[in-house]
């Protein structure tokens, strides 16, 4: 029979991988569908910012857990069946594009107005002015707030293990049941979302750094 380190070993090489690609998903799909939400919220019709302000609204009063409960058991019960992953990455990742729309959107009104009709006077058209003037200020602004949010969200893929995704959180959970060690099962799963979140943690700030002295020059 196994030790209970060796458990805990095996737990971790197959619940890490599920872990990040569930992370990486929900970020990926959240961070691209946060650009429509935040341009119909910065709309010049009242309807569509209204409309789009107040499905955020919903999406970020509703805790994470019970949006993965409606996608796995109550879409299941209407026989639409999604896999335990795909209703996590479905439901992290619509929570993550509501809050994605508010970083971006606060981002924008951070950049003065003013630099469109500077660019204007200087003859830039207005790619060049997004790309080669604004996204590198924008990107800035939001790269603490996407590392903070990347590091929760990294938490919260946790509570996927309540609808069956073998991720490190069921792992540590499975194990500390087999074991009666939950203290030493659970520290050991924690130090290793601790080392994730260290490690996000340093990329954020060195990119941070990097684009502070690139735009300085």
């Amino acid at each position: 029979m196994a030790t209970t380190a060796e458990m805990i070993w095996a737990a971790i090489l197959h619940g890490l991988p599920i872990t990040l690609a569930l992370t990486t998903t929900a970020l990926f799909f959240g961070a691209v569908m946060g650009v429509p939400i935040c341009a119909a919220q910065l709309s010049r019709y009242k309807l569509v910012r209204v409309s789009a302000a107040f499905v955020v609204i919903i999406v970020r009063s509703i805790p994470p857990i019970l949006w993965l409960f409606i996608l796995f058991f109550g879409f299941g019960s209407l026989s639409i069946n999604f896999s335990p992953f795909t209703a996590a990455a479905i439901g992290l990742a619509v929570i993550t594009a509501a809050n994605f729309s508010e970083i971006y959107r606060g981002a924008l009104k951070a950049i003065p107005p003013g630099q469109w009709e500077a660019c204007r006077t200087l003859g830039l058209s207005r790619t060049s002015t997004f790309f080669d003037i604004l996204v590198p200020q924008l990107t800035r602004i939001i790269l603490p707030s996407i590392g903070a949010y990347t590091i929760g969200l990294l938490k919260d893929t946790a509570i996927a293990s309540t609808i069956g995704v073998q991720d490190l959180a069921e792992g540590a959970q499975r194990i500390s049941q087999q074991t009666f060690k939950g203290l030493e099962v659970f520290a050991v799963f924690g130090v290793v979302y601790f080392g994730i979140s260290l490690i996000i943690g340093m990329v954020t700030r060195v990119v941070d750094n990097y684009l502070r002295r690139r735009i300085s020059r």
